[in-house]
């Protein structure tokens, strides 16, 4: 965050902030809650690493002309947390979480990932020397509470073997990772920067093994649905990636990482949204659930 967007952000009413930090909580889930379909969607004709790799190519190519821009105003005595940031903000959730779609529903790959905000809010206090305030503590076992009662609604199933599930809350905890860091290391550093240095220095080496190491073109070319393909992880690059991922370490700058981790409780809300539409039945343990949701993200924003 630049200095004079602190100014901006001190100078605005404390009732406009909060707003406005909900309204981009709410966006966001949006986006996320609806990107596992997208996964789901692209993984019918790319594998989890061809469809990583496209993921992060596209996010690359599209943050590239913002990096030359930025280039000679970037700080890059901080290039090791930007790494990071690129690594555990997108770089292996893109390929953990088409890893767990082979085995787990994308409904349930969501469920899981609300596991951020508690791994955000141990590692803060353990490695970040971020200020234990009991308030954040029980709004983030509230809300996963609620994600619990989620996960027992569905029947606690897990479609294949543990370990996809496992590679879910690996892709959780790295996301706890990358927010720790932003909100640690790089708050003074504009969210455009951060993700356009982050994104291309995983980006480009992901291209590379896309374009060397892989049949992606001879998929995209004789898949019958290869370009339909193309389309779902182009959405999921453009929308869930490149213009999220901007949004989310903005959010962070204005609040916190772990209030900003807390999107991960309301995108299973939109997940079984979807399935709603769907024709799934609500009941009233997803009501209950929801409650306790919302009320652990009020809470871990005070």
């Amino acid at each position: 965050m630049t200095k004079n967007s602190r100014e901006t952000v001190s100078s605005t009413p404390k009732s406009d902030i909060r707003l406005r930090s909900y309204l981009t909580l709410a966006l966001l889930s949006l986006i996320w809650g609806s990107s596992y379909i997208l996964i789901k969607k692209g993984l019918t004709v790319f594998d989890p690493l061809q469809l990583g790799a496209l993921r992060l190519s596209i996010s690359a190519a599209a943050f590239l002309p913002f990096l030359l821009h930025f280039f000679r105003r970037i700080d890059w005595s901080k290039w090791p947390f930007l790494l990071v940031v690129g690594l555990t903000g997108t770089g292996l959730p893109s390929l953990l979480f088409p890893m767990a779609q082979e085995g787990i529903s994308s409904s349930l790959a969501g469920i899981l990932n609300s596991l951020t905000p508690l791994f955000t809010l141990l590692l803060g206090i353990l490695l970040f020397r971020t200020e234990l305030e009991w308030k954040k503590v029980i709004g983030v076992l509230i809300g996963l509470g609620g994600a619990v009662l989620l996960v027992l609604r569905t029947g606690g199933q897990i479609d294949g073997s543990a370990g996809y599930a496992l590679l879910a809350v690996a892709g959780a905890f790295c996301y706890a990772i990358s927010g720790n860091t932003v909100a640690s290391k790089l708050r003074d550093t504009p969210s455009l920067t951060i993700s356009a240095a982050a994104f291309v220095m995983v980006g480009a080496p992901a291209a590379i093994y896309l374009f060397t190491a892989t049949d992606f073109v001879e998929v995209l070319t004789t898949h019958p649905d290869g370009w339909l393909g193309l389309g779902y992880v182009a959405i999921l690059a453009l929308v869930a990636t490149v213009t999220a991922s901007v949004i989310f370490f903005q959010l962070i700058q204005w609040t916190s990482a772990v209030f900003g981790s807390t999107v991960s409780y309301v995108v299973p809300l939109v997940a079984l949204a979807w399935g709603f539409a769907d024709g799934e039945a609500l009941t009233l343990a997803i009501f209950i659930g929801m409650g306790l949701i919302l009320s652990g993200v009020y809470l871990s924003r005070q």
